[in-house]
């Protein structure tokens, strides 16, 4: 018998809607309901259960929402915090757990879940299984409000756009609708690998960023459903790269500006290089380089970004592995929201209570996996983007 067979009793339907009879039921019986709909063999089966899911947590009273009113809020005026947004690599239901009961512990309601393209790929979470595992943690832990996914870095690959635009955009088009399908009612487009140093001046060379998310974001605002505005967010520096400039946002800005077609609602907010990588920097010992975010700069975009353009101000990607006392700037700073990934993969691959041999055989496919591809003479090979280099090592990228 599966645990879905064991849901009669507490829920029923009337006038087409689920009914939750038994909360609590509902809440000790979740845990076997993630495990079967994940698990599934068959692909079929597998989508109808997670779908299944989502109603049950929507029902339950956790709603896949916007952080678009909020951040038109924060446009108009800052209200002196940060929204973390948090990419959970592994472990993400029993992850998404923790996180809802430090929330409801905190009276929180502003954080987000977030998964990257490249995230997606290597962990095999699609956006439909993510987005109904997050809202089951948020029923078992009895968390009742909205719930805000968001697509991260829903970036077009350099190499491949350069190589033909059309199949690249086109994928990034339809990563885009099997997200807002799932419910991610916030979708941050990065389009700021195609961004051309060689051409002078700076709102020649921001071009290709601003046009191609203008494009993706008029075909989210076609494709939202009723009543949902979904919260889109630009980007202007690729992270790792050199520092942004208050040239550089303007002219994306303005640019953007001139060439949104529709004109109900353009960008939220507006992600810019001050200093991190992804990740962070790993030394040679294995440990992570000290990071210096250039805070002054950070808060200079996301007051040009806010009083000159309504935005809820600049995001910062990169944070999680910046020291504890780093954090208090990120509100002071006027930062609306803040990108956290690796520091949530090392608590579980540092834990005590991961088994040592799966430890030990993540590293030893590493090492495997690393011999494979570096070339004799030395030299590193091609980068990939495995699980094996982006989930088993401290310090990846997303």
């Amino acid at each position: 018998m599966t645990h879905f067979t064991k849901l009669k009793r507490i829920v029923s339907t009337a006038d087409g809607k689920l009914r939750i009879n038994d909360p609590n039921a509902l809440r000790n019986l979740m845990d076997g309901l993630v495990y079967d709909a994940v698990f599934a063999e068959d692909e079929a089966t597998k989508k109808d259960l997670l779908v299944f899911l989502k109603e049950l947590a929507k029902a339950s009273g956790a709603i896949p929402a916007s952080i678009q009113g909020l951040y038109e809020e924060l446009g108009r005026n800052y209200a002196g915090f940060t929204v973390p947004a948090m990419n959970i690599r592994g472990l993400t239901y029993d992850t998404a757990k923790a996180v809802f009961r430090k929330a409801i512990e905190k009276n929180v309601g502003s954080f987000i879940f977030e998964i990257a393209r490249s995230e997606i790929g290597y962990t095999k979470q699609r956006p439909l299984e993510y987005a109904a595992v997050v809202l089951a943690a948020a029923v078992r832990e009895g968390f009742r409000g909205p719930v805000f996914i968001q697509g991260d870095h829903f970036q077009l690959v350099r190499k491949n756009y350069l190589s033909d635009p059309v199949p690249e955009t086109n994928y990034v088009k339809g990563l885009i609708a099997e997200a807002i399908g799932a419910e991610f009612y916030n979708i941050d487009i990065d389009s700021s690998t195609l961004v051309d140093l060689e051409k002078p001046g700076v709102k020649e060379q921001q071009r290709p960023n601003f046009e191609k998310t203008a494009e993706l974001a008029c075909g989210i605002r076609e494709i939202q459903p009723p009543g949902i505005d979904v919260s889109v967010g630009g980007e202007i520096g690729e992270i790792g790269g050199k520092n942004s400039s208050s040239e550089e946002l303007r002219a994306y800005l303005d640019g953007f500006r001139e060439t949104f077609k529709d004109r109900s609602k353009g960008l939220s907010k507006l992600s810019v290089q001050t200093g991190t990588s992804h990740g962070g920097v790993v030394l040679p010992d294995g440990t992570l380089a000290k990071v210096k975010i250039d805070f002054e700069t950070l808060k200079s975009l996301s007051e040009i970004a806010r009083k000159e353009y309504g935005l809820s101000g600049a995001v910062q990607h990169g944070a999680s592995t910046l020291p504890e006392e780093a954090f208090d700037m990120f509100p002071k700073t006027g930062t609306s929201e803040v990108h956290l990934a690796t520091g949530f993969q090392n608590i579980v691959y540092d834990s005590k209570h991961l088994p040592a041999g799966f430890r030990e055989e993540i590293y030893a496919f590493i090492k495997q996996d690393r011999c494979r591809n570096t070339p004799r003479n030395g030299r590193k090979g091609r980068q990939r983007s495995s699980s094996s280099t982006a989930r088993g090592r401290r310090g990846s990228a997303p």
